[in-house]
């Protein structure tokens, strides 16, 4: 099903504004470069614009996403829009070459143009000043639209001669209610939706045994620290040690910790909105009545200061022995 201009909306309201004022007031920049991170909608949005461009049946700015243009656009086969994709690792110059030479043809169906280059941070050298030299003497009829998730690693030049139009972090409870969408269940949603931003990333992982297992493990070490130490290095040793086996689950791991912490924090201040773990609310309310604000900041820092020691050479095992000690005895590491 092709995406509305409606759903985008919710996710990046401020770009797809600027696009929609371009359109109906007919002031199409003649290059757009969509920067920010991977999963935050610059592909569906570069669709989604080269519809309203070409569509049949446009009202106002949006693209009908039923007209033949619309369909093709979708199928990504209408002869006046092109695609560029890395070839292997990068983006070559006779591919840019190609382009060029394919743009300085007449239009097939209309009198423009318009080519989308994914990843424009991959083009090699040759392959990036052959690109200035057609953005500086576009073609009439010709738009562009770059993507890049390395904003840093393109030219000057190239950015100069761009309308830039940032793509901002999805908002936790936006990428949540998309979770939900995709029939994913509300417990990990939430979770997904605080560990990343990324939409891709965010289904991958809530769908994943992984996850849940991880969030399972969490909770059991939670309620093992409120018993006794010999019972939290039980579950570290017998079951968060096998289950997090590399430095990148394992900082998931303490992220995980830490929302739980955060959800005491936000039920004794009586921010439930925030709370994450909304399925153990009883467990939570039991949790927060043990402790006081002052100790669950404190043992935040401590689980913050763990996550910043997985960059160093410290001995992982070592590493979830001392943070279980800290946040027992309200310490911090040393």
């Amino acid at each position: 099903m092709a995406v509305v201009w409606e759903e985008l909306e919710q996710y990046q309201p401020i770009v797809l504004r600027l696009l929609a004022n371009s359109i109906e007031k007919g002031r199409v920049a003649h290059a757009y470069l969509f920067e920010g991170q991977r999963g935050t909608g610059k592909k569906e949005v570069s669709v989604l614009f080269a519809k309203s461009l070409f569509c049949f049946n446009r009202v106002e700015y949006k693209p009908c996403n039923e007209c033949i243009n619309c369909r093709r656009i979708d199928s990504r086969n209408h002869p006046d829009v092109h695609w560029i994709e890395p070839d292997g690792q990068s983006i070559k110059k006779g591919q840019i070459e190609a382009l060029q030479e394919e743009f300085s043809k007449t239009g097939v169906e209309s009198n423009q143009k318009l080519y989308v280059i994914n990843h424009a941070d991959k083009m090699t050298t040759n392959a990036a000043n052959s690109l200035l030299k057609f953005l500086e003497e576009p073609y009439r009829g010709t738009t562009a639209i770059l993507l890049t998730e390395q904003y840093h690693r393109m030219l000057t030049t190239i950015i100069s001669r761009c309308q830039v139009l940032s793509f901002q972090p999805l908002p936790p409870t936006v990428l949540a209610n998309y979770l939900k969408e995709q029939q994913i269940p509300l417990h990990l949603a939430l979770l997904a939706a605080h560990v990343t931003n990324n939409r891709e990333e965010a289904i991958e992982l809530s769908r994943d045994d992984w996850f849940a297992e991880a969030r399972k493990i969490v909770l059991q070490l939670y309620e093992a620290l409120n018993k006794n130490n010999l019972q939290a290095l039980f579950v570290i040793h017998e079951k968060w040690i096998p289950h997090f086996q590399d430095k990148q689950q394992i900082d998931i791991g303490l992220d995980l910790l830490l929302y739980l912490y955060k959800d005491l924090l936000y039920l004794q201040l009586g921010q439930l909105e925030n709370i994450i773990y909304r399925d153990r609310m009883n467990d939570l309310q039991q949790w927060a009545l043990t402790c006081s604000q002052k100790r669950i900041i404190q043992n935040m820092s401590t689980v913050l200061q763990a996550k910043a020691r997985l960059n160093t050479n410290m001995n992982v095992q070592l590493l979830m022995e001392q943070l279980i000690l800290n946040l027992k005895e309200g310490r911090t590491f040393v």
